[in-house]
């Protein structure tokens, strides 16, 4: 094939030596004798220019080095998909016996059975899942023959393939009338319409996987027309702009990937915020710092994304509250992943996540970690009590008749309001400033009971005030010869009685929970 090249070649995917290219030339260089290729790199390091040579520019690259000149014996065009396909799972029976597990979305496709399933993996007419990836195929072929050859098919790994035009991939789809996933990732595809697509091709996808391969938001949203039971799309690292809100497409979409999409910001999200059935939004990695839903104020939830239930902002760049606060309007969510944001690094990091579950009422699982019962009622009582000097400083008041935060307050603190009506308004004696660690404050004496079990003595001891709770236990646990996991304790004061404050967070101190000299500690188990 490569002796009879035509201008035709250009814009054709090829692979060199386990590289991947954009045909962008084809011709002769001068002074050099023969024809050439000139070859965009999907990896700009491989190349040596930009498509200049000698001051005469042949063709244009993306990067300043992402080009070069080949000979045309050098490429690989690829082979139609029937070939891949008997290549991979009729011909080589030394590679029958191993196992290849790839993942198209969420979903594991075995790629090379095990024995087991050989035999019936070479009946291509029976197979329904395969793994084409990285096998050179370039085009469908025939009409008509992979219909007739394996028309069960419903599950195709395509990704880093040699697949050029979108319409090559619709001659495939069209004659797999079952199929419901499709993975072309790192295909680079022209999706430009160069004839009327086939109606119904696409009639049973319900997972496509896009990323990487050069598509717009324009073209996905013409494409989708064809797609009408689509549940899950990713179009990870496409360099997208979301530049215009869905009409009457991707509305049976529960899952979609914009992830690694720089471009991206807060009011483009808005473009796709009222997609009906969209449960999952995955943005890691697209630069998203703040988030504001117009439509609801303090305390109210957002008509946007009313579907949404998990969502993952992993790799970004959100510093402040105001993000975490705007999360509690979605009214569906459920899970949220923010992975390596500054604000869920550093030495604040653990704090932060516990007060990020104290500031979104509803969520269940934070960074794919569930949220006990326990564990929500810790945060918030220690997030009500850390921020109950600015909220009494700002109007705020026990008395529900006197209590009038400052709409700065609210604005920075909209859940605050719920967990007093929650837990009751913070308490004088919970607000004390800490001592400064000076000698003299270090020891606290404390008086030791045994509210379940009067017949133990009473016993007074002297603690540092910066003592955690988890090593309070562990001499108590010597001290009554019981396990630490058996032991509850609590407090109280002198100054605060009839009440009784518990100790439920093992990582603070003594201080933290504003024991003092005089104080009685309550162990029970």
């Amino acid at each position: 094939m490569n002796d009879m090249l035509t201008s035709d070649v250009i814009g054709r995917r090829v692979a060199v030596n386990g590289e991947r290219a954009t045909v962008r030339f084809y011709g002769t260089v001068p002074p050099v004798a023969g024809l050439w290729l000139g070859v965009e790199w999907d990896n700009p390091e491989r190349g040596k220019h930009d498509g200049r040579h000698e001051g005469t520019v042949y063709f244009k690259c993306s990067h300043p080095t992402g080009g070069s000149f080949i000979r045309p014996s050098k490429a690989n065009f690829g082979v139609d998909f029937l070939t891949a396909l008997r290549n991979r799972y009729e011909d080589g029976p030394e590679e029958c016996g191993k196992k290849e597990i790839v993942t198209i979305g969420k979903r594991p496709v075995e790629a090379i059975g095990f024995d087991s399933v050989i035999k019936k993996q070479r009946q291509l007419s029976e197979l329904r899942d395969i793994s084409l990836r990285n096998c050179a195929v370039s085009c469908a072929g025939d009409k008509g023959d992979i219909a007739k050859v394996c028309p069960n098919i419903r599950v195709v790994n395509l990704s880093q393939n040699l697949l050029s035009a979108w319409e090559e991939v619709t001659d495939i789809a069209d004659q797999l009338r079952h199929l419901e996933v499709l993975d072309l990732s790192e295909n680079r595809l022209d999706f430009a319409p160069r004839a009327p697509p086939a109606p119904g091709a696409f009639a049973a996808l319900k997972v496509l996987v896009l990323s990487a391969t050069g598509v717009t938001w324009a073209e996905v949203l013409r494409c989708a027309a064809g797609w009408p039971v689509l549940e899950e799309l990713y179009l990870k690292s496409n360099d997208i702009s979301i530049s215009e809100r869905p009409a009457d497409v991707l509305q049976m979409v529960k899952l979609l990937d914009l992830s690694c999409n720089q471009l991206i910001d807060e009011n483009q999200l808005f473009l796709i915020a009222y997609l009906p059935r969209l449960e999952q939004l995955i943005l890691r990695d697209i630069g998203l710092s703040s988030l504001h839903f117009p439509d609801a104020g303090i305390g109210c939830k957002t008509s946007m994304f009313p579907s949404l239930q998990y969502l993952v902002v992993d790799d970004n760049r959100i510093s402040q509250w105001s993000f975490i606060n705007e999360l509690d309007k979605l009214r569906s969510l459920r899970s949220l992943s923010c992975l390596r944001n500054p604000l869920t690094v550093g030495s604040g990091a653990r704090t932060n996540l516990q007060f990020i579950i104290a500031r979104i009422g509803q969520l269940q699982t934070l960074n794919r970690c569930e949220i006990l019962p326990e564990e929500r009622r810790g945060a918030e009582l220690d997030y009500r009590k850390a921020v109950g000097s600015a909220w009494r400083a700002a109007g705020g008041h026990p008395d529900p008749h006197r209590d009038r935060p400052s709409e700065e307050f609210l604005a920075a603190h909209p859940r605050y309001p719920s967990l007093c009506r929650k837990y009751g308004a913070p308490e004088d004696g919970e607000l004390k400033t800490q001592q400064p660690f000076l000698l003299k404050n270090q020891l606290l004496t404390l008086k030791i009971k045994y509210p379940n079990h009067p017949d133990q003595k009473v016993l007074e001891k002297q603690l540092p005030d910066s003592m955690t709770v988890q090593k309070v236990k562990g001499l108590l646990s010597r001290l009554l010869k019981v396990p630490v996991s058996d032991l509850l304790l609590s407090y109280e004061s002198p100054k605060m009685l009839g009440r009784e404050i518990e100790l439920e967070n093992d990582q603070q101190s003594l201080q933290f929970y504003s024991v003092e000299n005089g104080d009685c500690l309550l162990v029970r188990w």
